[in-house]
């Protein structure tokens, strides 16, 4: 299988070229990313735990989905492609804020993305793709956020940066009721 190549961004954006995934994780190199948060009717949380075999993060608790856009592609076009191929279902996304984050990990890779946040509703269960996804589970906002204070090691890096910025979007946008699940 041919390696996905990412777009390489400046600090605002602009593509400035394309690289191996893998590659621009270990130079640690400014590229385009997006992050799936589904949220369900009673104001739910999607998370999705990573595969076993992933070659970095195994078995760690994230957001619904999130990958790399590819050449061409809009933020929404790729988080409903990757949705599809991970959680097995697609469903309209909304953009909500994007932001620049970087997270060394221990085997010696870094993600250092220009982060587009979506968000997305849907109510049923998801059709796992096993290569991608181990096991998955709806949480209320609060419930993660407590969680992560209280066993941070059981996510991924990123997700602990990118849930604390959607949750403060959710908690200054979204009404009691729904943040609640109401």
């Amino acid at each position: 299988m041919k390696e996905e190549k990412v777009i390489l961004v400046d600090k605002e954006n602009r593509p400035i070229g394309t690289m191996p995934k893998m590659e621009a994780h270990e130079k640690a190199l400014l590229h385009r990313a997006f992050s799936v948060f589904i949220m369900n009717d009673k104001g739910e949380t999607m998370l999705q735990q990573r595969a076993a075999h992933k070659y970095h993060s195994p078995l760690l608790w994230t957001n619904t989905c999130c990958s790399h856009q590819r050449v061409g592609e809009s933020n929404t076009e790729a988080g409903k492609r990757r949705l599809q191929e991970e959680m097995g279902f697609v469903t309209e996304l909304d953009e909500l804020f994007s932001f620049i984050y970087k997270a060394p990990f221990d085997n010696g890779l870094t993600e250092h993305e220009f982060d587009h946040v979506m968000i997305g509703k849907y109510k049923g269960e998801p059709k796992l793709n096993p290569e991608e996804v181990a096991d998955w589970k709806w949480m209320k906002p609060i419930d993660v956020k407590n969680d992560i204070l209280l066993n941070p090691d059981r996510y991924t890096a990123w997700f602990k940066i990118i849930f604390e910025k959607f949750y403060q979007y959710i908690d200054q946008n979204l009404n009691g009721n729904e943040r609640e699940g109401k």
